[in-house]
């Protein structure tokens, strides 16, 4: 069972960061906007029953939960520390979990998967570690010729400025290696 570290705010105001001791999954997101999306997860399920919850992005040793802004965080962060607190810590996880997620990004030419290696390796390098610093991720969802397309998730998924002046930053620092793209948030 995962012991709570840390707790940390995030830019976006109705969002908190939760650092664990234990992993909740080996590299392996998951992001849910409703209740009805995390029904299949024990963890995110029972984050989704307490009141004022609006979304829940977890990794590997830390979860961001966001909440619609009418709860207090003190109360809140009391009542969603049982459930994090209550989840199974990271088992071994299949290469089919890992493989399912990138299935969609699979189709792409053999140029156009290089296109991609060459965009998630300035991702992973260069934006990947500050949103997720602030509690959140990106996840690409496609490529088509020169649009990327990307959602997203935990504290990122809510915040105003991710809207506008991040995906602005991320399609500026792009640019340096794909004169042409525009990224689009989904």
């Amino acid at each position: 069972m995962p012991k709570i570290a840390e707790i940390e705010g995030t830019p976006n105001p109705n969002a908190l960061k939760f650092i664990l001791k234990e992993p909740l999954t080996w590299g392996v997101t998951k992001s849910y906007n409703n209740a009805e999306q995390a029904a299949d997860d024990p963890l995110a399920a029972a984050l989704f029953d307490i009141d004022h919850v609006i979304n829940v992005f977890y990794v590997d040793r830390w979860i961001t939960i966001t909440q619609d802004g009418g709860a207090d965080w003190q109360d809140l962060a009391r009542e969603v520390a049982d459930p994090i607190r209550a989840a199974p810590a990271a088992t071994d996880q299949s290469a089919t979990v890992v493989a399912a997620a990138s299935e969609a990004l699979a189709n792409l030419s053999e140029e156009d998967q290089q296109r991609l290696e060459r965009i998630n390796i300035l991702l992973e390098e260069e934006v990947r570690p500050y949103l997720q610093h602030d509690g959140g991720d990106l996840h690409v969802l496609a490529l088509e010729g020169s649009v990327l397309r990307i959602h997203y998730q935990g504290a990122c998924g809510t915040c105003p400025s991710s809207i506008s002046g991040t995906l602005r930053g991320i399609e500026q620092l792009l640019r340096t290696i794909e004169p042409d793209i525009r990224v689009v948030s989904s």
